[in-house]
């Protein structure tokens, strides 16, 4: 079963920002994860959530997307990314249909 990490983000240093995505980018890869979702345009449908970009990222399962998350490669841009956004970070089961 695939693993998925759904992140909202709102950032608010954009310069600082910028120093987070090659750190992200780099461990992501190295726990086997890609963007499916990077923050494109989003038409709200439904609801009063405020704006933000959204990221989805694929593992090949929950586990490794968590040791992704937990790594030190993430920690250290994840130390980077708590200082220019505000974030929700999900990790989320996917769906097996056999």
């Amino acid at each position: 079963m695939k693993g998925y990490v759904l992140a909202e983000v709102d950032v608010t240093d954009p310069a600082v920002f910028a120093q987070y995505r090659p750190l992200a980018e780099a461990s992501i890869a190295a726990f086997g994860g890609r963007y499916l979702i990077r923050g494109g345009a989003a038409e709200r449908l439904e609801g009063d959530h405020p704006d933000r970009r959204f990221v989805l990222l694929e593992f090949a399962s929950p586990e490794r997307a968590r040791e992704w998350y937990h790594s030190p490669q993430y920690r250290e841009a994840k130390a980077i990314r708590e200082r220019a956004a505000r974030t929700e970070v999900f990790l989320i089961d996917g769906h097996d249909p056999d």
